[in-house]
């Protein structure tokens, strides 16, 4: 059971990316105002970064769930993922964040969450 829990450093985390980005996080970015992209994956616990937009309407705790899930679901390479955590910015909390990315600075994260896909883990 422990190989399941071992750092994946084989893991291209750019292919993964530019896969999630053309299947599903074009849909998401358009459609919906949210994008996502891993930021790595250790120890059973991958690491996701959530920008929402303007249209994205759900708050942190759903979106966090939603997005945890839908990576999981649709990339086999993360299978044996035991939990998520997701560091959310949140593009209408202030209007300076938008012209700090273009400008390709960070903003900082306006929310932390952490999602867990078995309940049993913790028992």
């Amino acid at each position: 059971m422990w190989h399941s829990f071992c750092d994946v450093s084989c893991m291209d985390i750019q292919k993964l990316n530019r896969r999630h980005f053309v299947e599903t996080d074009l849909y998401y970015r358009v459609s919906l105002g949210l994008s996502s992209r891993l930021l790595k994956y250790e120890n059973g616990i991958f690491h996701l970064e959530v920008t929402l937009g303007r249209k994205w309407d759900k708050n942190y705790n759903a979106t966090a769930a939603e997005i945890a899930y839908c990576w999981k679901t649709g990339h086999p390479e993360l299978d044996h993922a035991i939990g998520c955590k997701v560091f959310i910015i949140d593009m209408k909390a202030g209007e300076i964040k938008s012209t700090l990315m273009q400008a390709g600075i960070a903003p900082g994260y306006d929310a932390y969450k952490g999602i867990l896909f078995r309940k049993n883990y913790l028992n």
